[in-house]
């Protein structure tokens, strides 16, 4: 097949009811919110002013700066609003906000949040009932230290050569696990047998979402000699006319076929065979030989799981 699906599949609106404040900025914090609101939660994002010389209502989110496009999509069911955290106005504004939040989403150093009056011992004083999530860098005293999505794959193993990753894999994941977080607190506080709201505090480190993410390649997956890192003659790409193909017939049944296809005689092909440096250059030359719309075709026709791209 070679269909392609650009937007997530609507959550429903499990979270009506619940309102989340957010103060992160870049992608894992609005990416959450995002999906929080997808889930029914009314969201707002409180956001500095502008810089100087920028028009008045322009984001202050670097997303919004060099990629607007993206920052239109992430804060498409959110309210956004504008206030200078240093400044007793943007202090009273953010107070107004925060007595009516159920969830406070911040994206801030610990030093920073200290600063601005947000860190959890004196947000909890309060705001008793607010469950705070923290997305940082790294736990510990790692959280003050500098760090981006490509730093923290680069920790883990993530990084090939001089190659970027493919996509914001640490972000995105930590957006996730922020997410889970924010429900894991709406659990907690919700606990049968509580008779009044008790404020939560997670901390969510984009370390860890990479670490997570790098487990298979950790067991050996997605090395050179793993099933699902090169060595499985089943699971791999191959080009094909004015193209290529993703082939997944990881599992036995889907290689058996994938190999009667490509034309390997064998009784029963089984993992060995799809190991064999033979059975890959037989695939080679198979693929190599045929259209996407003709491997689109046989896909359909035999129940094989591969996806053609130009």
């Amino acid at each position: 097949m070679s269909k392609k699906t650009t937007h997530f599949t609507p959550s429903g609106h499990s979270l009506r009811g619940v309102r989340i404040l957010s103060v992160a900025l870049n992608l894992p914090g609005p990416a959450a919110v995002m999906r929080l609101a997808d889930m029914g939660a009314s969201c707002t994002k409180l956001e500095p002013l502008p810089p100087a010389g920028l028009p008045k209502g322009s984001s202050s989110d670097p997303m919004g700066m060099y990629a607007p496009h993206a920052y239109a999509q992430l804060h498409a069911g959110v309210k956004v609003v504008q206030a200078d955290l240093k400044s007793d106005k943007g202090q009273a504004r953010l107070d107004a906000l925060l007595s009516k939040a159920d969830v406070l989403i911040a994206s801030f150093r610990p030093s920073a949040l200290k600063k601005l009056g947000m860190d959890w011992a004196s947000l909890h004083t309060r705001y008793p009932a607010l469950i705070q999530v923290c997305i940082v860098g790294a736990k510990g005293a790692g959280a003050e230290i500098p760090g981006h999505d490509l730093t923290y794959l680069a920790a883990h193993g993530l990084v090939n050569g001089l190659n970027l990753p493919a996509t914001l894999f640490a972000d995105m994941a930590g957006s996730s696990l922020t997410v889970e977080a924010v429900l894991k607190a709406l659990l907690q506080r919700a606990r049968p047998g509580r008779t009044h709201r008790k404020g939560v505090f997670h901390e969510v480190a984009l370390e860890d979402a990479a670490a997570y993410l790098a487990l298979p390649r950790h067991w050996g997956l997605t090395m050179p000699r793993g099933s699902v890192g090169g060595a499985h003659a089943g699971y791999a790409v191959y080009a094909c006319i004015k193209g290529r193909v993703a082939v997944a017939a990881l599992e036995p049944h889907f290689a058996d076929r994938l190999a009667e296809v490509a034309g390997i005689k064998a009784a029963r092909p089984g993992r060995e065979v799809m190991m064999l440096p033979a059975t890959r250059s037989k695939f080679s030359e198979f693929f190599a030989g045929l259209t996407r719309k003709q491997i689109d075709a046989l896909a359909a026709a035999h129940d094989l799981p591969w996806f053609t791209m130009a």
